[in-house]
């Protein structure tokens, strides 16, 4: 039996929400069981713990707080698990939650392959899942599924960092890829737009998940004289490859860089400045870009006692999303829920102006950012330059260029 991590919270109505809500949501009546469940599944102590885990849990508690506790008139009811990583574990909660626990939304999957085990769950079980953590363009493509939403960006859009990165000269690429699907996908997807900007991948190495030693790799990637190598990797993988390439000296002479394809604020935070110092990587979220972001993550900081990374965001924007499409649909019924996020735009910390297309994905802007020097930083979590705004138009290919068959003229 593997073990679980259940948490249960539920979160009723206070006078001052019902007063708030009063002469709208509150007036409606239509949530089945007299409940709304939120189930969250993610990570809660393995590599991707630290970016997702329990800050997630306080993201989306704060998202059903700042709600009022309540829609419809009925408290909301968030329950959480550890998936382990594995898509067999994540399968199956996400199954008897939908069955026996009768959750309205599934939200999470912070691995690819859990977020592909639990979307196809959805699909079978008509639910509704929100992938906030996962990145893989399949989710949106030939894997679409009718009540998904791929909240968090996809490695499409972070294939921007080796898109501006070509314009710009680095022409030859290496990529060390973590061995599972979103490290094979990130791959393909930034080795085609190099290949489209005019430049070069001279090969990849992949290795196992939650590598324990980088050292092989590396060599690989130094014997390849590539200018750039590309991190297809993420959270601890990450981590640790870039400090074994900065031992390694890989970066030392200028003749190699290290462009990280996936790297998050607590990734930076672990490594310091002095050893991610100069690294480019595409964000969705940086919690110092405006006073809206800057606003939201003190509270968050106040909680949990770190910044919060995009994963974080998203699921704060992606839980409020979904409890607005409740309140405007005048039900928790799926049909109904799914097309009212079609509808309503996303406009708050995590994406402004975005809308959820008919294939399940948000469009929304990303950004091109570089890990400061340490003289540049001003205080703990003040990691990173913003470079550009590219926007979701640009940032996402048009779904009439995409695999999903939801989206195919018959």
């Amino acid at each position: 039996m593997h073990t679980q991590h259940l948490i249960r919270q539920i979160f009723r109505p206070t006078a001052l929400a019902a007063l708030a809500l009063t002469g709208t949501a509150f007036a409606q009546t239509g949530a089945s069981d007299n409940v709304v469940r939120i189930g969250l599944l993610t990570d809660m102590a393995s590599l991707y713990s630290d970016f997702s885990g329990k800050g997630s849990v306080e993201a989306v508690k704060m998202a059903i707080e700042d709600f009022g506790g309540q829609v419809l008139g009925k408290p909301v009811e968030l329950v959480s698990a550890d998936h382990q990583n594995k898509p067999d574990i994540a399968g199956t909660k996400a199954r008897e939650w939908f069955d026996a626990n009768k959750v309205d939304l599934v939200l999470g999957g912070v691995s690819s392959g859990t977020a592909l085990a639990i979307s196809e769950v959805g699909r079978q079980k008509n639910k509704l899942v929100m992938i906030t953590q996962a990145y893989t363009s399949r989710l949106t493509n030939e894997a679409c599924a009718p009540y998904t939403i791929h909240y968090q960006v996809d490695t499409n859009a972070l294939t921007n960092t080796p898109r501006a990165l070509v314009r710009q000269g680095a022409d030859s690429w290496y990529f060390l890829t973590a061995d599972y699907v979103f490290g094979q996908t990130m791959q393909a997807d930034a080795t085609a737009a190099i290949q489209a900007g005019g430049g070069k991948v001279l090969g990849a190495v992949r290795h196992p998940l939650n590598s324990p030693d980088f050292s092989s790799y590396l060599l690989q990637a130094q014997a390849s004289k590539a200018k750039y190598i590309g991190l297809a990797n993420a959270g601890g993988d990450t981590i640790a490859s870039i400090k074994a390439a900065r031992d390694f000296g890989l970066t030392k002479d200028g003749k190699q860089n290290l462009v990280a394809m996936a790297l998050f604020l607590s990734d930076i935070h672990a490594l310091g400045l002095p050893v991610a110092q100069g690294i480019y990587t595409t964000a969705s979220f940086y919690w110092d870009r405006d006073d809206k972001s800057r606003a939201w993550s003190e509270r968050f900081f106040k909680r949990v006692g770190k910044m919060p990374s995009e994963v974080h965001a998203a699921d704060y924007s992606g839980a409020t999303a979904y409890l607005k499409a409740v309140a405007a649909a005048g039900t928790d019924e799926t049909k109904a829920v799914r097309a009212k996020l079609g509808e309503l735009p996303v406009d708050d910390l995590f994406a402004s102006g975005g809308r959820i297309r008919e294939d399940g994905r948000l469009v929304k802007d990303v950004y091109l950012v570089q890990v400061k020097t340490p003289a540049e930083s001003k205080r703990t979590w003040d990691y990173l330059n913003v470079r550009a705004t590219i926007p979701g138009s640009e940032a996402f290919p048009p779904v009439e260029k995409g695999a999903c068959a939801l989206t195919k003229k018959s």
